[in-house]
Parts: C-alpha cells; sequence; structure tokens
C-alpha cells in the first residue's frame, strides 16, 4: 500500500511541476535573447555604473574588467571595483587590464574599509561602491541610468549591458538580472551546476518573479542591472545589509515596494563565470554556505524540504526495485517526467542526455548539502565564504574576517 501511495504521490508531484510551476525548466523561455522590443541590444542612450565587490579574485579578475570596459552600447559606463581586503594582488590585476585595455579613465579602484557589525562581506562592500559611484559618476535617476551589480568572476560578452538595458526599457522593470553561464567542465561541476541553477528556477520561477501578482521575487548575483530610484526606494543596499542570499533579498524589497522585477537565463556565452570549482567539496561549500538560511534557519522546515527532495527525486528511483507493477510504473512515470524536466537545461550546458538520468542522485547530495548548512549553522559557523562566517543565529552579530 505505501510503495503505491508513494508513487502516486511522486507522479502528482511532477505533473505540479512540469504544468503547474511557471514553466521554470523550459530553457528556451527562459533566456535573455530573443526579447520583445529593441532587436539586438538597441536601446536609448544611457549611463551605467557598474559596482564590482571582489576579495581575492586575482585569478579572474582581469578578464571580467576587460569585458566591462569593452562594452558596445550607447551612452556611459564606468566601473567601480571594490577591493574587499584582498591579499593577491586583485586590485593592481584590475588596473592593469583596464591599462591594457586603454580605458584606465573607465575604473575607479576603491579599498574597502573594515567590515562593520551586521554587515556581510559582499553587501558592505556593494555598498562602498555605490556611495563612491554616486559622488564621481553620478547618475540623475532618469529613464536612461541604471547601477549594474556584478561579481568579479563574470565575464561579459560586448553586448551584455546593452542587452539588459534593451530589457529594463522594453519591459519597463525597475530590476532585471541574468542568472550567469557558470563554469561546467570538471567531474563535480558536470555532476551538480546544472541543478543548481535547475533548482534555484524551481524555487524561483521567472515567469511568475515578472508578474506584479505574484509574491515570488528573486534575482541572480552575479548581473543585476537596477534603476537608482528603486534601488532608493526599497531601501538601499543597507536594508538587506545582513542577507546572504543577497540577490533574492533585494529583487524582493523592490518588489515589495511596487517595483517590476525580470530574471532572465544567460544567452550562449552572454555572461559567464569563470570560476571553477574543480571538486565535489567546493561545490557542497557554496550549497551549505545558503541552504539552511533559504529554510529560514527552521529545524521543521528543513525535515519537510528533505522529506520533499526524497519523494520528488529519490521515491521515483526506489520503487523501480518494488515487487508489484502498479509502484514500478509509478516510479517509471515520475522518473520519465523528472528527465524530461530536467533535459533543457542539460543541453543548456551542452552536455550529454544520459546526464538528465542522474537527477535523483544529484538531488541526494544536495539534501546532504542541505542537512550540513544547518549543522553549520548550529555550530556557529553557518555562510562561511573566504574566511568569514556571515550567518550567524543573531542577525547583529559581527561578521568575523
Amino acid at each position: 500500500m505505501f510503495p503505491a501511495v508513494s508513487g502516486i504521490l511522486s507522479v502528482l508531484i511532477w505533473i505540479y511541476l512540469l504544468w503547474g510551476r511557471g514553466s521554470f525548466w523550459q530553457v528556451s523561455k527562459l533566456k535573455a535573447f530573443p526579447q520583445t522590443g529593441p532587436k539586438n541590444g538597441e536601446h536609448a542612450p544611457c549611463n551605467v555604473a557598474v559596482v564590482v565587490p571582489a576579495r581575492n579574485e586575482v585569478d579572474v579578475i582581469d578578464r571580467s574588467i576587460t569585458s566591462l570596459l569593452r562594452q558596445d552600447f550607447r551612452g556611459s559606463l564606468h566601473v567601480f571595483l571594490v577591493d574587499d581586503s584582498s591579499q593577491d594582488g586583485t586590485a593592481q590585476a584590475a588596473v592593469r587590464a583596464a591599462e591594457k585595455a586603454g580605458a584606465s579613465q573607465s575604473l575607479t579602484v576603491i579599498t574597502g574599509e573594515p567590515l562593520p557589525p551586521g554587515w556581510s562581506g559582499k553587501l558592505w562592500a556593494v555598498h562602498q561602491g555605490l556611495e563612491k559611484a554616486r559622488e564621481r559618476f553620478p547618475l540623475h535617476g532618469g529613464s536612461g541610468d541604471f547601477y549594474l551589480l556584478t561579481d568579479a568572476d563574470v565575464v561579459h560578452s560586448r553586448s551584455n549591458v546593452a542587452t539588459l538595458v534593451s530589457i529594463a526599457d522594453a519591459g519597463g522593470y525597475d530590476l532585471a538580472s541574468i542568472m550567469v553561464r557558470l563554469h561546467c567542465e570538471s567531474l563535480a561541476e558536470k555532476f551538480l551546476i546544472p541543478a543548481f541553477v535547475f533548482f534555484f528556477f524551481q524555487i524561483y520561477p521567472p515567469s511568475w518573479i515578472a508578474q506584479r501578482k505574484k509574491a515570488v521575487a528573486g534575482a541572480a548575483g552575479g548581473c543585476i542591472l537596477i534603476r537608482p530610484k528603486a534601488l532608493e526606494r526599497a531601501g538601499g543596499i543597507a536594508a538587506i545589509r545582513n542577507e546572504i542570499i543577497d540577490d533574492c533579498a533585494l529583487a524582493k524589497a523592490v518588489k515589495t515596494d511596487g517595483g517590476t522585477v525580470w530574471l532572465g537565463l544567460a544567452d550562449s556565452d552572454s555572461a559567464t563565470s569563470v570560476r571553477p570549482y574543480g571538486t565535489f567539496a567546493e561545490i557542497e561549500t557554496m550549497i551549505s554556505r545558503t541552504a539552511f538560511r533559504q529554510l529560514n534557519h527552521s529545524a521543521l522546515v528543513l525535515i519537510a524540504a528533505l522529506a520533499g527532495l526524497v519523494v520528488t527525486y529519490l521515491v521515483p528511483m526506489l520503487l523501480l526495485f518494488s515487487r508489484s507493477p502498479f509502484p514500478i510504473a509509478m516510479g517509471a512515470i515520475a522518473w520519465l517526467m523528472m528527465t524530461c524536466a530536467y533535459l533543457p537545461m542539460i543541453r543548456y550546458y551542452r552536455l550529454n542526455a544520459a546526464w538528465a538520468l542522474a537527477l535523483p542522485f544529484i538531488a541526494l547530495f544536495y539534501s546532504g548539502a542541505t542537512l550540513h548548512s544547518a549543522v553549520k549553522f548550529w555550530l556557529g559557523r553557518g555562510g562561511e565564504w573566504k574566511g568569514r562566517v556571515q550567518d550567524r543565529k543573531s542577525a547583529e552579530a559581527e561578521t568575523s574576517h
């Protein structure tokens, strides 16, 4: 009786995910291109202040800065790099990249101030970058003014900023962000990275994010374009200063204030992360940094989430070993729907289609990382990233270096 019930439940879950969750899995509908409105990144002249927080990014910062300084779009662009206590020569590498690109005048390097209590490291760096941008590259709040918040490991195609601006203009969005194509070459990356994006869009369906009537709000922190007035109305970066899932917190603040938000997926190589995750341990650290925060630090929600992962992803596979035909059939149907849902993301990352069959095992890994995230939080090590503990039980606890 139990296998039959669990099989029916798994099938019903996948029917909902495929047809009732905003088509989150249909990659072709998530891409930034083609987009209604101006074609080929055409847009009205605009001014963009780019803020790049960077902490020990010497291996990737030159490619990121070069790509930003070589943007092909109508208007003015200035990059503000905030060196967040780097010890590897990040700032110097950025300056050399600007000189090589012949655009030194378009780069301002800011030496970050010590991290104050109650702030996450990245958001404190972004806050300082925005403050300096207001002084040296003042935007006047018009429709052609934007801030671009982007990570130091993201390389942008020459048309990426223009495309984001045209999307924001065409849709009248206050915030538009792109989930960049993550590095996916090692065995660990092929096994886990496409699923990271798949799960993210499952939680934050882009089609729901774009609807005013839906409460769901999300953004991809690697590449966020936001209007200065919208950021001001939302309370600025200070309003989310202790958030470690800062991109979605910012999108929620903008949408709660009545703003409009758009989230899409990078098309081809329009925006790519060049940060490699060579081992399973490195990716597990990335997942466990924020997983328990996503569950609001609730043990009950954690239990429910783990149970949901088991029923949704593991039960279909386990039912294939049942002795009764009906549970086997239910398990096969659920696994087939699961594979069909995951396959577009596998193709997006240019992997062999057989990787789509691995989703149950991938979900098991993510379950373990989520549990580990909770354990680290309970031990006072929540949100560990680059030598900082940023997710403590007290939101106002001092963030350590």
